[in-house]
């Protein structure tokens, strides 16, 4: 993994982190679905980033990544926090799961497809 890729992963991680922190002040339209739903999305997203320093079979394959780390917070969601964390089942917090690793791997993905067009 690239010094800039390493740089660029822990800013994402940093980034979910930071939605998760910040989700409570939110004041904007639709406030419950934010504060219901924004925890799993930013955590999620941040999952895909943080898989992706793993092995280098899997960082490679941004699919495989992405279902990984979907696997991971799946698992999480439906087994009440690995009895590390209490959680709240809610079948809506698996598609905010979800949607969180589809925009990290459409990011993931344009930023690769920025990358290789700059360098022809």
């Amino acid at each position: 993994m690239l010094k800039n890729e390493k740089i660029r992963n822990v800013i994402f991680i940093l980034l979910g982190v930071l939605m998760l922190l910040l989700k409570q002040h939110y004041n904007g339209p639709f406030p419950d679905i934010v504060k219901s739903y924004l925890g799993n999305f930013s955590i999620s997203f941040a999952v895909y980033f943080l898989i992706s320093f793993n092995s280098k079979y899997w960082k490679m394959n941004k699919l495989l990544t992405a279902l990984i780390a979907l696997l991971v917070v799946e698992l999480f969601e439906v087994l009440n926090g690995f009895g590390v964390m209490t959680n709240v089942y809610d079948k809506m917090d698996l598609l905010a799961n979800l949607l969180g690793i589809l925009f990290a791997l459409s990011i993931d993905l344009m930023i690769k497809n920025i990358f290789l067009k700059s360098r022809i």
